[in-house]
């Protein structure tokens, strides 16, 4: 491996573009090759992001034998595929959340990274931020006691129905679970260290077919609850609020925090604020980097089995709902 990690970006959209410029933020990281179906627009986002090289095919990126790593960063049912191209070819892979489209299908990206002994995460970049390793500290010391009550959301109101978008087409995996509720659920993962024993959810599913509203129970036991809220068609607070037997932590923007605030019992509130830097994908980065440099072939900070475990939870979740995708077998 040379001095700096060298990346490859498969796909290269919006969430692509936020992942590069993150990148850019890590002296110990470069972006070497992009990848596209389309040769020019691999040639015009590589000229942008000051990649090396660029390919018009994803067969031809996981081929070059000079990337260390790929980000995959393509719609929701095309990430197992590509994920298994760049593991078979002997790359480590970080994927974009949603890891998968269902649990199956993330068991079948486990096995091959394990199979071929290479570095494979889900990229949930929320737990890589300064506030998120101190809420873990917190929990860990018991700054709230424990813990009986999650209650998160994340919603955010589109422009007008889409159909063929890749939020509301049901085709490519649209829908707020997936592309939002998923953060929802690896944070109450998170915070119990555990999937719900029983679940309870109610959803809006939309004239396109796929949910655009839903809000859902989770129980863990009888004094352990989370209640989750998650749209495409409504904004909602994006505030995370943890309460235990001896106080309780707020986050506002949760799912990317500069602050929390901490009100324990009989102490006055406190609100710790953090000086976040780049824009906040390069903590995700750095992580993976550290990861590969030390020769291991997943984060504990996001393992793959608790990455399994909560793909198993959104498919119990669509499963109350009746919401299967049309691929689907």
């Amino acid at each position: 491996m040379s001095d700096k990690i060298r990346w490859g970006l498969m796909g290269l959209g919006t969430i692509s573009s936020k992942f590069a410029t993150g990148l850019g933020f890590l002296p110990d990281a470069e972006i070497y090759a992009v990848g596209s179906r389309s040769q020019e627009k691999a040639e015009e986002i590589g000229a942008r992001c000051g990649a090396t090289k660029a390919y018009g095919s994803y067969e031809a990126l996981a081929a070059d034998p000079d990337v260390d790593v790929v980000y995959i960063g393509t719609p929701h049912n095309y990430h197992m595929p590509n994920t298994l191209l760049c593991l078979e070819a002997g790359k480590h892979v970080l994927c974009e959340k949603p890891f998968a489209v269902n649990a199956d299908e993330a068991k079948t990206m486990i096995d091959c990274a394990r199979e071929n002994d290479r570095f494979l995460m889900d990229a949930f970049w929320t737990r890589f931020f300064p506030g998120m390793v101190k809420l873990r500290q917190l929990l860990a010391d018991k700054a709230i006691g424990d813990v009986m009550l999650v209650q998160v959301d994340f919603g955010y109101r589109t422009g007008q129905v889409v159909p063929e978008s890749r939020i509301y087409n049901p085709a490519l995996a649209g829908g707020a679970l997936l592309d939002v509720g998923s953060y929802c659920v690896q944070l109450a993962s998170m915070v119990y260290g555990r999937q719900p024993s029983d679940i309870s959810s109610q959803v809006t599913i939309g004239s396109t077919g796929v949910d655009e509203l839903s809000v859902s129970v989770f129980k863990y036991s009888d004094y352990e609850m989370a209640t989750l809220t998650t749209a495409i068609r409504l904004n909602t607070p994006h505030e995370a609020r943890i309460m235990g037997t001896g106080g309780a932590i707020s986050i506002p923007n949760w799912w990317m925090p500069s602050e929390l605030t901490v009100a324990a019992s009989g102490k006055e509130p406190e609100t710790i604020r953090f000086a976040n830097v780049g824009n906040g994908f390069n903590y995700e980065a750095a992580a993976v980097g550290e990861c590969i440099r030390a020769g291991k072939t997943e984060s504990d900070i996001m393992p793959l089995d608790e990455t399994l475990a909560i793909m198993q939870t959104l498919d119990r979740m669509r499963a109350q709902w009746g919401l299967r995708y049309p691929f689907e077998s």
